[in-house]
């Protein structure tokens, strides 16, 4: 039980030169009693003096958290470091070594592995299609039905996943969904070969799976980093994720012309299941259980925490069926599904039609291309981190969080939206491809927007609002990856729906801008 109490006391001292001649006092404090830090000031001037006194009882010991001298008439508060109440008690900062060798780090550094297997699983298919639509003659059409099976499992399990979030947390459901999304991918040439039922089955049940990793990541990264250090944590784990594209495009084709088309399948799907046995083992769902972890480390997570994570999921437990309906009547939310919805039309826009784009208008195949496997989506990991420091930064140095929040989403969407302009007006393949690579990058700025932003607007719902968010977005990748087609065979024109898309990013930045907030937003809970 944890609670403080404050005393407060005004003393007159006849005159300055009695106080300042007076033996201080030493008090014999038992061992459970510390100072942290002691200040004070006086003047010449002043004949009347405070002083606060915050003693703060902690489980079964007791902290004399500080002990301030102030001028009368002034107030306990103005003085520096003075912590109020519901507030937590300034901590130094740790360093870049202490940073990259914490326990936080190595739970995010296992995100952002499992969102790279997480990836790598979705995107081998569109390596292995091109096989084993040769060896089953399916035609282009068909071999298209079979890619975007994915997307059946995918729209259907975001919501529930991030409901399961909520309720029990994100390293149990995490550990779930790369156990069933592994067994999908090496169940996967099984399947190819007993019947296409099957295949289309374990592309479902992998779409399905893979619909938790995200709020799971969110949920896990809400528990162990502090709100000044979110953005460069989800830097870090969405690098795992696009580092997961370069691995899948890159190392398949290797793996095919070592161990036959279902190699990648077999070997990525094993090291799933590996890192779930890592997983359970070596990390903790919160600080605060963690074996591993250093007295500092805990009492940093916890004292930059403004409330406690136990509170909060107490608040969840309590309601298992979100409240859909109030989180729907506010216009951040909206924000956040638009910003979700946008990023994935241009992700999969780009993903599925520059290949055809680049062969169409430059006639270079960006399929036999090592930069396009690579390239795009390691600048995307790059600038994701670079992106996450800068916020972070901004948070530190006193910018607001609905300022940084804003600042990283314009750039997250004005960014691709003027570099899409730019990739119609090239006239090279080599001056287009960097128009792309900087799309593509610059895209990542959002992860420090509306992704991070799900935390702080709802952290009791952030779970289910990745989920709701996550499959507006899906919606969205469908509507834009299929749409493109028709707006191309309507119009004759690729250039034509590059440039829609890039209207579509200004506008959405716009929306942002307008309606996203980076405070909590009050959804009607009571207790």
């Amino acid at each position: 039980m944890n609670f403080s109490l404050a005393i407060h006391r005004s003393v007159h001292p006849p005159s300055l030169p009695n106080l300042l001649d007076h033996k201080p006092f030493k008090p014999q404090l038992p061992r459970c009693f510390y100072f942290d830090r002691f200040s004070s000031s006086s003047s010449s001037s002043s004949s009347s003096f405070s002083t606060s006194s915050r003693i703060a009882i902690l489980k079964d010991a007791c902290r004399l958290r500080s002990c301030v001298l102030v001028r009368a008439g002034g107030s306990a508060r103005d003085t520096r470091g003075y912590v109020s109440d519901g507030e937590e008690e300034v901590l130094r900062t740790p360093g870049f070594v202490e940073f990259i060798t914490s326990e936080r780090v190595k739970v995010v550094a296992m995100l952002a592995l499992a969102l790279a297997l997480c990836n790598a699983d979705r995107v081998v298919m569109s390596v292995a299609i091109v096989p084993l639509s040769l060896a089953n003659g399916w035609r282009q059409s068909f071999a298209g039905v079979v890619q975007s099976s994915f997307l059946w499992g995918y729209l259907i399990s975001p919501i529930a996943g991030g409901t399961l979030v909520d309720y029990y947390g994100g390293k149990r459901v995490m550990a779930w969904g790369v156990a069933l999304w592994s067994l999908a991918t090496f169940l996967t040439p099984w399947a190819a070969e007993t019947s296409l039922l099957a295949l289309l089955a374990m592309r479902v049940l992998l779409g399905i799976a893979e619909g938790v990793a995200l709020p799971c990541m969110n949920n896990m990264i809400a528990r162990w980093f502090p709100q000044a250090e979110r953005s460069r944590a989800v830097g870090l784990a969405m690098a795992g994720f696009q580092l997961g594209s370069a691995i899948g495009l890159t190392l398949s084709p290797i793996l095919m012309s070592q161990g036959g088309i279902f190699g990648p399948f077999v070997i990525f799907g094993l090291s799933g299941f590996l890192w779930v046995l890592v997983w359970l083992s070596a990390t903790s769902s919160s600080p605060d259980r963690s074996p591993q972890i250093s007295r500092y480390e805990l009492e940093y997570i916890q004292g930059k925490k403004r409330k406690s994570f136990d509170q909060e999921n107490k608040m969840k437990k309590a309601k298992v069926i979100p409240p859909f309906r109030r989180l729907l009547s506010k216009l951040p939310t909206w924000a956040l599904i638009v910003a979700n919805a946008m990023h994935s039309w241009g992700f999969f826009v780009i993903l599925s039609w520059m290949p055809i784009y680049f062969k169409t208008i430059y006639h270079v195949d960006l399929r036999q291309a090592a930069w396009f496997s690579a390239v795009p989506w390691s600048m995307m990991a790059l600038l994701g981190y670079f992106a996450g420091v800068v916020s972070d930064t901004l948070v530190q140095s006193g910018v607001s969080v609905t300022i940084t929040r804003k600042i990283m989403q314009s750039i997250g969407f004005m960014g691709p939206g003027i570099a899409l302009i730019g990739l119609t007006m090239a006239k090279r393949p080599s001056t287009a491809s960097a128009w792309l690579t900087l799309a593509v990058g610059l895209k990542s700025f959002s992860h420090c927007g509306f992704l991070v932003n799900l935390q702080e607007i709802a952290p009791q719902y952030s779970g289910v609002l990745h989920g709701m968010s996550n499959t507006a977005g899906t919606l969205a990748a469908i509507v834009g990856t299929v749409g493109a087609g028709f707006f191309v065979e309507l119009v004759g024109s690729f250039r034509g729906f590059l440039l829609l898309t890039s209207l579509l990013y200004f506008c959405s930045a716009l929306f942002w801008n307008l309606f996203a907030t980076g405070e909590r937003v009050d959804f009607g809970e009571t207790g």
